[in-house]
């Protein structure tokens, strides 16, 4: 997209990503790095009783793929003569349903708004990261990213 393109692309979708499948090995490596290993988790007996019937994705797991397998193959938002893109924060983040293991995930970009900045131009835009097969998001996070011109 080019920069004189986003104010005509306010409100609309920008990015679709490619499924990403959460496995139980992506779940307990997550919980290694965070130190998080709650059972519901990375237990999956324990897990299986408990009120999801199956271990489930960390929130900040399935909010941190937006960083990498969610922006991939066609899910980032590329804009145009930017040397460099960089995550500049979260306004609002909600994780609205469970992530079991072997659930499927995308995410889908839709630009809220664009600001000039000097040498920069910030977007802010709303991901939502869907769970395939079912009516309710995963998470739904308004992200905010620098391009560096």
């Amino acid at each position: 997209m080019q920069l004189s393109e986003l104010q005509a692309n306010l409100g609309q979708q920008i990015a679709l990503s490619e499924w990403v499948t959460v496995t139980q090995e992506r779940i307990d490596a997550f919980a290694d790095a965070t130190g998080d290993h709650q059972f519901i988790h990375v237990d999956p007996e324990r897990a299986a009783a408990g009120p999801f019937g199956a271990p489930i994705a960390h929130g900040f797991l399935t909010l941190s793929l937006l960083a990498g397998e969610l922006s991939k193959a066609g899910g980032g938002v590329n804009l145009e003569g930017g040397r460099m893109t960089v995550n500049y924060g979260l306004n609002r983040v909600r994780f609205v349903a469970p992530v079991r293991v072997g659930s499927r995930l995308r995410n889908r970009a839709v630009l809220q708004a664009s600001e000039e900045g000097q040498g920069y131009v910030q977007l802010t835009v709303l991901n939502t990261i869907e769970i395939e097969g079912q009516d309710k998001p995963a998470c739904t996070a308004e992200s905010l990213m620098r391009v560096y011109l």
